[in-house]
Formats: C-alpha cells, structure tokens, sequence
C-alpha cells in the first residue's frame, strides 16, 4: 500500500455541499482518496507528505472535446481567419498526411499541456486515420504521460462525392469503421472505478457521415455499453445543411437516428432553439462547452446558462488545438464565465430587474470543468475530492505576482490571467511536480513536435 498526505492547503471539494477549507488536505491510499478534510484531522503522515501552504488544491479538471492531431496544425496562416467550413476545407488535405508517429507525438502534445493547465482526465476525438494511423497510437502515447483518456474512435464516410464536406482522400467505408470500432471496444474499454482508459463512439458530424453509420454506431455503442458523441450544432451552415441533406433541424435529425439518451454528448451545440434545449434535459444527453474555438471561429455563444437552468449536464472542452491553438483548460473555464457575461450584456443584463438573473460565477465555471466535465463524460468517481474518489487534483502556488492583491483564493485561478499548475496528480501519482512535466521530456518533446509539424505544412 502507497499512501500521500497533502496537508495545509486552501482545499475546494467541489463536493455536494461545495466544502472549502482554508486549511485543508487529503489522505491518499493506492491512488483513492481516503479522507478530505481539515489538515488536523487527517493522519499525520504518510510514505509521502507534500505541504501545500500557499496553494490552492482543485479537483483535476475534466476535458469533454478535444482533437490531439491538431497540434501539428496550429495557426497556419491561411486558416487564421476562416469560419468552420472554411477552416476545415483548409486543413483537411494537410491532415491527409498524417501517420501513426504523428498521432503518437500530438497525443503526447495535447495531454503534456493539459496536465500543466490543470487537466486530469481527456476525451479526444479522432476521426480520420490516414496512412496507417489508429486510435492505438493515440492510447498508447496516452498511457505514458499518465492521463486518463475517453478516446473516441470518430469517422468521417461522407465524402464529397456523395455530398458531404471532407474530401474523398480522408473518409473510410462503413464496414472498416464498425469493424474497427468493436476492435476497440473489447481491447481497450475499461467501465471500472478508476479506469484509465474508456472507448467512445463518435461518429465525427452530420456533414461527414452517413445517417446510417450513426444509426449503426449507435446500436454497437449501446451493445458494449460505451458513449457515443459527435459534433453538433456548432453553426448555422449546420443548420442549413441539414435542413437541405436531412429535413431536420440538427437536434431532431439526432432524434431521427437514435442519438439522444444519457449515454450521448455532443461537442458545442451552439445553435439550438429552448424547444431543443428541452429535448437534451428530457433524455439526459450532454453538453461540451467550447468557448475558445467557438469565439476563434466566430460560431456563436452556446446558451449554457439555458442548459443548467433546464438541469442539461454541461462541460467544457478546449477544442482541436488548431482552433484554439492551445491546450489549457483552466484558461477555458475563464473564458466559459467571461463569455457567458458577454451574452448576458448583449442580452440586456444591465437592464433586468430580475433578481434571480445573476452572471455566472467563478466557482460555477469551476463546476463546468470538474463535477460538469464528469458528468458529460458519465463518470462518477471523479470530478470532485471525497472519500472514495480517485485522487485526481492540481494544485497552484498562490505566491506569485499574478495572484498579488487577490482575495478570494479559489476566485483568483479564474479572474486571473491563466496560470500553469505547480502540481497535477492523477490516481495518486504526480504527472506535474514543482510546476514541471515528471512523465515526458519536455524539451524532446517539442523538438519531435515541431519537426512533425514543418514536414505536414512542407507536404
């Protein structure tokens, strides 16, 4: 038996009660929590003991969308100011050069920064698999840098030749898809408490693929018991493309093809109307805020103060790394409070007498990133630090300039500037430690990222 004995910090628990302390810890034993509390109340030591005085200790924050691959895409000029369609059009024929040491190295990337902004558990969505590439690769490189991943086996089958918007050089045949869909079900898909590893289903968008393939991938998914998830309502070119391709607005054609239910979350969901709205609470299915590629590709504000009224599980996601061109969560729930009182001043806050209207809070976006994050995912032995949780947190050194004159400790990670963590620990174990990656050379790490990146731009 292990045991770690985090004591004297500034302690969030995101629990049901929302317990803060200002002198609190936690007693680990072989990567579970076993005690969260007040420091005296906890043993007095343990095979290791790490005085946090000073720091604030958070749940490890949950990424619900992401697309690792895209890395090795970020800011390339004739994508910096393009809408969706554009933006994909673009990059859509460099992704084609992928292959599977690509993947590995972006994957490696991805979660590298994630771990530092805080980041303790990710789904990614990989949906297209050129020269060779597997969602394996991505797995492999994942277990490494020691994250918990939901790696989402995506597809793309509707190529543009049959009306779809990818070209025909990057989409798979329906057969290959499910084929290998079951693969990575029963080799990887682990459903256990603390499970590293769990496979999702994510047919990449109603653009991109056939209502059969999601008719088909939905019933695989629900014989494994595995989630399914895709991108959904993100524009109003979506909307208008599956009125034309379908006859449904994007909610109701998920309806039609059987992708509503508790075991469904979709990525952004910007354009929906309350009527839609009501249709996620009625039947359970998640929401993945993105609010940094959706201001980066000028799509919308998704409505999630609509959604936590209407009771919609709701998380954030930082997006493919080319459409937000960073990996940092904790800068994600900043911008989900900032951007959500945006909307509320566009939609007239100053003017409401509403005395229940109040703008989101700091701790509520904390909430998205954690508790929310975990529950889109369908995960409830993370998201919060209780007895009997995996040991998943990071923590952040309050002594720094940035945080001089702040007040409200746990505030100040989210109305300060974004911050890396000093400590980000998963299961018990350190992934970050004195703010610095324990688990990958950093400095080779960039060195095979950035040769990656030059030789797709190159062709």
């Amino acid at each position: 038996m292990t045991t770690l004995l985090i004591k004297n910090a500034h302690l969030l628990t995101m629990d049901d009660h929302q317990t803060e302390l200002s002198d609190g810890g936690l007693f680990i034993k072989n990567g579970i929590i076993h005690q969260a509390g007040a420091t005296r109340d906890l043993p007095p030591t343990a095979d290791e003991v790490l005085d946090l005085k000073g720091h604030v200790v958070v749940p490890g924050l949950v990424n619900t969308h992401h697309h690792f691959y895209q890395t090795l895409t970020r800011a390339v000029p004739a994508a910096q100011d393009a809408n969706l369609f554009n933006w994909l059009k673009t990059l859509y024929p460099i992704w084609a050069r992928l292959n599977p040491e690509d993947i590995f190295i972006s994957t490696s990337t991805a979660l590298a920064e994630l771990a530092l902004s805080g980041c303790t558990a990710a789904s990614d969505h990989l949906y297209l698999f050129p020269n060779g590439s597997k969602l394996d690769d991505e797995i492999a490189a994942a277990s490494e840098i020691g994250l918990r991943i939901h790696a989402s086996r995506g597809s793309m089958s509707l190529g543009e030749s049959k009306g779809g918007l990818p070209p025909d050089s990057v989409v798979d045949s329906e057969e290959n898809i499910l084929k290998d869909s079951q693969r990575l079900i029963e080799k990887y898909h682990d459903a256990t408490h603390g499970s590293m590893v769990q496979i999702v289903l994510a047919p990449c968008s109603p653009f991109s693929v056939t209502s059969d393939l999601m008719k088909q991938s939905a019933k695989l998914a629900r014989e494994y018991g595995v989630h399914l998830h895709t991108h959904l309502a993100e524009t109003e070119d979506e909307e208008q493309f599956c009125m034309d391709m379908f006859g449904h607005r994007p909610v109701g054609y998920m309806q039609e093809v059987d992708w509503v239910g508790d075991d469904v979350w979709f990525a952004h969901a910007v354009w929906v109307n309350d009527e839609e709205i009501k249709v996620f609470a009625k039947h359970n299915c998640g929401v993945a805020h993105c609010p940094t590629s959706n201001m980066r590709l000028a799509s919308g504000i998704a409505p999630v103060k609509e959604y936590r009224k209407a009771g919609v599980n709701v998380g954030l996601g930082v997006d493919g790394s080319a459409s937000n061109d960073g990996s940092h969560l904790l800068a994600e729930v900043r911008n989900a409070m900032l951007l959500s009182r945006v909307k509320e001043g566009i939609t007239g806050y100053s003017l409401s007498n509403d005395p229940n209207r109040k703008l989101m809070t700091a701790r509520e976006a904390l909430y998205l990133g954690t508790r929310g994050g975990a529950a889109v995912l369908g995960r409830n032995d993370i998201g919060s630090l209780e007895a009997g949780k995996c040991a998943d947190f990071f923590a952040v050194n309050l002594n720094k300039l940035g945080f001089a004159g702040m007040h409200d400790p746990v505030s100040s990670l989210v109305f300060g500037q974004p911050v890396n963590a000093d400590y980000t620990v998963v299961g018990g174990k350190f992934i970050v430690k004195e703010g610095q990656l324990v688990t990958v050379d950093e400095r080779k790490l960039v060195e095979k990222h950035n040769k990656a990146a030059k030789r797709l731009l190159d062709g």
